[in-house]
């Protein structure tokens, strides 16, 4: 009874530290999987790549609600979309446990993308209409505490108990958890008073603006087009750093795990750190800065002048890039316009996900066909893409 009177106090913090903890469960499932896997196929009597199959599904419902995230939350509301979210993810994670046929969890993945997609674009709609620069930073490191905590719990699950159905009921019931949180306070995220009863600016959350009329602006495309390319960048570093270390700069596996591993390292505190001088420095230099930082150290991984740059390479960019994703997220007003951010940050992160998942693959057809040593020339290209096209947006958003 007083936790729900402190929640009802302090409703604006209590939302924040729900949205927090909805994006730790956001990553958990991203951490299960991999170390999951092995046991999935063992038990389903399925080939090594027929998690290319899960993978889809699961791209699929996550790229449809979060493209369609913006007219979701105008008819809905934010917190109903969350609570259903919620609950969809939780459900099809938990029947991933309970199918006796692999062609039902696929299906299921369906369900489970849905439900990520709508909490990942509406969490982002939601902190970016109504906190700053520096808490998007801390919910986007969040996500890597999620996909920690969930490495952690799978690893336990499947070494420990010898059971990845544990692990994945124990991630689907913290997400039915959230559903029912995220029922007990759908007053506060449709509250509009501010403290002393006056009334608050109108929120990008409370525009109505139809999704062809967003489709028709060219900034939009824009903007979209930056998280394509960013995700891009990130995933293809994450992707194939351990392979262009070992099987082109002969580094020792070991060795290359553990500078692979420094990239998702430096990534979340980055992430983490960012969240205390967004604010200060701003968006804009904010981008700027860490868009310098990662094409050096993206310069310096294909000029390698010793082994110890990779390390020193890889880590920098892991740092540089970490607050890319939310300060763009942050600043999709201003390139946009209040009127169509919230439909845009749905597309910007459906586009997202559609770079991780395209990007790479390209890179790693150039990389067959040329060198791994085409990896890093890939990033400089990327990244001085993404520096060019950030600029061109900028600079026509802020055009009246």
């Amino acid at each position: 009874m007083r936790i729900w009177t402190r929640i009802r106090h302090h409703p604006k913090t209590s939302l924040l530290v729900l949205a927090y903890v909805a994006f730790i469960a956001l990553g958990m499932p991203d951490g299960v999987l991999g170390i999951a896997w092995p046991s999935i196929r063992a038990g389903f009597c399925i080939p090594l790549d027929a998690v290319g199959l899960l993978l889809l599904a699961s791209v699929t419902g996550y790229l449809t609600t979060s493209f369609l995230s913006g007219p979701l939350v105008a008819r809905l509301g934010i917190g109903r979309l969350l609570a259903a979210s919620c609950a969809l993810t939780g459900a099809g994670l938990v029947g991933y446990t309970l199918v006796p046929a692999w062609w039902m969890m696929v299906v299921l993945g369906v369900a489970a993308g849905l439900g990520a997609g709508a909490i990942d674009a509406g969490l982002n709609t939601y902190v970016a209409a109504h906190f700053g620069e520096g808490l998007m930073q801390w919910l986007h490191a969040s996500w890597g505490v999620g996909v920690t905590l969930g490495s952690v719990l799978m690893t336990f699950a499947v070494t420990a108990l010898h059971s990845w159905r544990v692990g994945y009921s124990v991630v689907g019931v913290f997400q039915l958890a959230l559903a029912a949180c995220f029922v007990l306070t759908l007053p506060m995220w449709s509250r509009k008073e501010a403290p002393g009863g006056r009334e608050q600016p109108k929120r990008l959350t409370e525009y109505r603006t139809p999704l062809g009329e967003t489709l028709r602006r060219p900034r939009v495309w824009l903007s979209v087009l930056l998280f394509l390319l960013y995700t891009g960048c990130e995933a293809s570093l994450g992707t194939w750093a351990y392979t262009l270390l070992v099987e082109s700069r002969g580094t020792h596996p070991w060795m290359a795990g553990l500078w692979t591993g420094s990239y998702w390292a430096t990534f979340t505190v980055g992430r983490g750190v960012a969240g205390l001088y967004a604010k200060r420095l701003g968006v804009d230099l904010l981008m700027r800065c860490s868009l310098i930082a990662a094409l050096l150290g993206a310069v310096l991984l294909w000029w390698n002048p010793a082994q110890v740059a990779n390390l020193v390479a890889v880590a920098l960019i892991g740092c540089a890039i970490a607050p890319i994703f939310p300060a763009l997220i942050s600043g999709t007003s201003r390139r946009v316009g209040v009127h169509h951010a919230a439909n845009t940050i749905g597309m910007q992160v459906a586009a997202g996900g559609l770079g991780m998942a395209v990007i790479p693959g390209l890179v790693g057809i150039l990389a067959r066909r040329v060198s791994l040593e085409a990896v890093p020339v890939c990033l400089i290209v990327l990244f001085a893409a993404l520096s060019g096209f950030y600029t061109l947006a900028v600079k026509i958003g802020s055009r009246p």
